[in-house]
């Protein structure tokens, strides 16, 4: 299969949009957004010099803030054609003025929320085929952050506590959209503990690359395999391609379950690492 002309960022959520420090807030990341710039990389890698981008919010419960709030960062690195779909319902999408923004795009973004509503929305729609139709055959950004990462790959997390996870049946997978394939990725990943639910996620399908991605933190996808990491935390990546003994099929639900050789790598801002190869490099120039 010809590899993908398009780009992927997947982000982990919480991105910083561009907030100033607040003494109120909890927040820790205000000013990465400048410095490591998230967005600004996923304008970069978008080639026209005005891009046309879309930001999609159907995960999100409180689609108009969540818009807006993409708007004002957007409008801080002086992107000024952004525009946002608030697609709520199935009918949603046959939409033909919706369906012609997704073709004119040249950058589109999934905000965060529940990815189920993604899936469900989305699935076995027009607007899904021309990005994936896109992201095989042109320079196309796609992107998204938590649930919109989620949402993206074959298999897909929906839920599961953290503080469950490793008993059988705790986390619960759902089909995706199928724009990555061989990757179960998942989000808010170091703050929330979620290392136990991404190695269940991975034992339940072996052969998959599980990635864990931090918060204010994404990772750039070239060529449908290559993962740099980008933003201000860390990508824990899991490989189950050669788990040997696994009890997940065995055991009760809700019992723990044994898994052998899974094998971890923890990747911070410019490390590399090759989905087919299974391989982790320093950085892009040791690739040469």
């Amino acid at each position: 299969m010809d590899k993908p002309k398009g780009k992927i960022i997947a982000i982990g959520g919480n991105e910083d949009k561009g907030t100033y420090p607040n003494p109120k807030s909890k927040k820790k990341y205000y000013l990465d957004f400048f410095e490591l710039g998230i967005l600004k990389r996923f304008l970069q890698e978008i080639p026209a010099t005005n891009p046309h981008i879309e930001v999609i919010t159907t995960a999100s419960m409180i689609p108009e803030e969540v818009g807006e709030r993409y708007l004002s960062a957007f409008g801080i690195l002086g992107a000024g054609n952004v525009n946002l779909m608030h697609i709520r319902e199935e009918n949603d999408v046959l939409n033909s003025e919706y369906i012609s923004r997704v073709k004119a795009a040249d950058g589109i973004l999934f905000s965060g929320g529940d990815q189920s509503r993604i899936t469900r929305i989305f699935k076995n729609s027009e607007i899904l085929q021309i990005i994936k139709q896109r992201y095989q055959q042109e320079s196309f950004v796609l992107a998204g952050t938590s649930a919109g990462a989620m949402a993206m790959s074959k298999f897909m997390i929906k839920g599961g506590s953290a503080t469950e996870s490793l008993l059988r049946g705790s986390v619960k997978m759902a089909s995706g959209l199928n724009i990555l394939s061989g990757v179960i990725i998942d989000t808010h990943f170091i703050i929330r503990g979620r290392f136990g639910r991404l190695m269940e996620a991975v034992a339940t399908h072996p052969k998959t690359i599980g990635i864990g991605l931090g918060e204010d933190t994404g990772i750039l996808i070239t060529e449908g395999n290559m993962i740099e990491t980008i933003g201000s935390n860390l990508v824990i990546i899991a490989d189950g391609h050669d788990i040997g003994y696994t009890n997940i099929e065995e055991v009760a639900i809700g019992r723990p379950i044994a898994i052998e050789n899974i094998v971890m790598h923890v990747l911070a801002k410019g490390n590399v690492y090759d989905i087919y190869k299974r391989q982790f490099y320093r950085n892009s120039s040791t690739l040469e």
